[in-house]
């Protein structure tokens, strides 16, 4: 359950209440005083009766160093005795927020930190700095504004990144909760049959934004970071989704019925030209193509004779 005691911020509460609606988790308010310590102690008695196992109480957030927040804080714990404390830093603020960090623990003792806006890996050296002056772990880090940015810190990961090498685990771990098996067993059938259709196009392609940003994930993957020309933008895959829905369901089966006239349609119904349709199509079939090569048993025989078994132990 989530509690909201940021009574001071505008639409703090409603905030919280829409991404507590997004995860399906519960959000208790109570939005008749400003007394947060009394929010908290009702949000553990509302838990208990519900019978949560997790309460996470959402405090105000704060750039400097406020003696009547700290406060605040200081009765919270007292009084709820909370079995962790994490506190959210923006990476961006630099020196800050080491002094934040540190001001934090020394005053209230904080259990781990989590670091938002890391986008960019050269700041990863707040996270080094922040780990070294409290001496507290880094637990979460948030790569992006969405929730499927947040993830868990992996020291020997950012510092891979740092370092140009990648980070081929986190690929696979968001791979790994993005695709449903059931989902790739079907892929595979279709595969076989040769029956690859755009709707199908459709899922792979939403199941892979699940992932996060292409851009985020080319980062990941070991030397694309080097490549300063590479530049994705995510919204010619919005684009791509928006010509697909604009078609019909027979269209989407068969996309040679798709002749001059239908072409003009989708492209007014998606926001789109009849050139990008074009490109799309012939991308696609070039798709199909490639498909029908990787089903080829043979095909991926050879490639398995190529595999050594002593990389494959780095993934374990």
């Amino acid at each position: 359950m989530l509690v909201a005691c940021d009574v001071y911020r505008p639409a703090a509460i409603k905030q919280l209440q829409v991404v507590g609606g997004q995860l399906n988790i519960p959000v208790y308010s109570n939005e008749q005083t400003k007394d947060v310590v009394l929010i908290s102690k009702q949000a553990i008695s509302y838990a208990y009766s519900k019978l949560n196992d997790v309460v996470i109480l959402d405090t105000a957030g704060r750039l400097q160093i406020d003696e009547e927040l700290m406060k605040e804080l200081k009765n919270i714990k007292s009084n709820v005795k909370p079995h962790e404390i994490l506190l959210v830093v923006d990476s961006m603020t630099g020196q800050d927020a080491v002094n934040i960090a540190t001001t934090f623990n020394e005053k209230l003792g904080i259990d781990g930190v989590i670091l938002t806006k890391l986008d960019g890996d050269t700041r990863g050296g707040a996270a080094l700095s922040v780990k070294n002056v409290t001496g507290k772990p880094i637990k979460f880090v948030a790569n992006g504004e969405k929730l499927n940015d947040i993830e868990v810190f992996y020291p020997e990961r950012m510092a891979s990144r740092i370092l140009g090498m990648g980070d081929v685990l986190s690929v696979i771990e968001k791979a790994e909760e993005a695709f449903d098996q059931e989902e790739a067993i079907k892929l595979e059938e279709k595969l076989r049959k040769e029956t690859f259709d755009l709707d199908d196009y459709l899922k792979q392609l939403r199941q892979m934004k699940k992932m996060g940003s292409f851009s985020s994930i080319l980062k990941l993957i070991p030397g694309m970071n080097q490549l300063k020309d590479v530049k994705i933008n995510d919204n010619e895959f919005n684009k791509i989704e928006a010509i697909i829905c604009s078609m019909t369901k027979q269209e989407r089966k068969n996309p040679r019925l798709l002749n001059g006239s239908r072409r003009m349609r989708i492209a007014k119904g998606s926001g789109t030209t009849v050139q990008e349709i074009n490109k799309f199509i012939a991308s696609f079939e070039m798709t199909q193509k490639m498909m029908k090569k990787m089903k080829d048993e043979r095909s991926i025989k050879n490639i398995m004779k190529n595999i050594n078994p002593k990389d494959l132990k780095k993934f374990k």
